[in-house]
């Protein structure tokens, strides 16, 4: 009997103190409330929510990220090249019309120089066929546009043609420092046409060939039918001589272009004189 009595008084104790618990509790959120009331009729700020009350509210980037924010802008597509006239003057097809483009600050050799024909045909390697953006600087007085053309690959062909020594700095036009630099470079490594010893540069080919060649030249009286005759030289600044036949042994040591022109343009324009090893056919 005292044995029940026990139990019911412990069960009595244990049952008055979840009471008691949970009692305190509830005035212990009671009081929490009231204080929160008195805090927003004061106008101060409240005291942080729990943290399980912030778990489904979206972090600070998703919610004042605009929903209809532009997107970037695609890159512009470029002109697409359809001609190489020579290594510094292409045609690109722009707004359906052909447009013809000098290219800035370089001047490759004319096409009957040394190395013309190899200048552009490093220009056709790169830029044939192919998409790329003109970066315009003026337009000249043949009225064609002036400007850098860069390749798909982001260099610039004007860059490449003077690293390569396809091309002179053209400083009467420009003053690019780094294009100067690369010029330097070529010249000092002999890449391209500053392989020849003495390299004419375009603009001074053209000055002559306007001029008829120099005095000299102009007085030198011409062999009968120059004006007709064919004959062959070696596209080099380091020759001085013209061929009467392709198949002779001098020309065939040449390792530059093989150029055959009248015999009147070898005597006027390029200063040559008769080989005396081939001078009878």
């Amino acid at each position: 009997m005292k044995k029940i009595r026990y139990y019911l008084l412990l069960i009595l104790t244990l049952c008055t103190a979840v009471a008691c618990k949970q009692s305190s509790r509830e005035e212990a959120q009671e009081q929490f409330r009231q204080r929160q009331q008195a805090v927003l009729e004061r106008g101060q700020p409240s005291t942080p929510a729990p943290a399980d009350s912030l778990a489904d509210e979206p972090s600070l980037s998703e919610a004042d990220e605009p929903q209809n924010a532009p997107a970037k802008p695609a890159t512009t597509a470029g002109d697409k090249v359809v001609g190489v006239k020579d290594g510094d003057t292409i045609e690109l097809l722009r707004n359906g019309k052909t447009e013809t483009i000098r290219l800035f600050g370089v001047d490759t050799p004319e096409k009957t120089q040394a190395y013309g024909q190899r200048a552009r045909q490093f220009t056709s390697d790169l830029v044939f066929g192919k998409t790329v953006r003109l970066i315009v600087n003026n337009t000249d007085r043949y009225g064609r546009t002036v400007g850098t053309i860069i390749l798909p690959d982001g260099r610039s062909l004007n860059e490449e043609l003077v690293r390569n020594g396809y091309a002179w700095h053209y400083k009467a036009y420009s003053n690019d420092l780094k294009l100067a630099n690369l010029e330097s470079d070529a010249r000092r490594y002999k890449r391209g046409l500053w392989q020849d010893a003495n390299p004419v540069a375009p603009w001074d080919f053209r000055k002559d060939k306007r001029s008829g060649g120099s005095a000299k030249q102009t007085k030198a009286p011409l062999p009968a039918g120059a004006s007709k005759r064919t004959v062959y030289i070696c596209n080099s600044t380091s020759s001085g001589v013209y061929h009467l036949t392709r198949d002779c042994h001098v020309l065939k040591r040449c390792k530059q272009e093989m150029l055959a022109i009248t015999e009147e343009a070898a005597i006027r324009v390029y200063n040559r004189r008769a080989d005396k090893t081939c001078s009878n056919p």
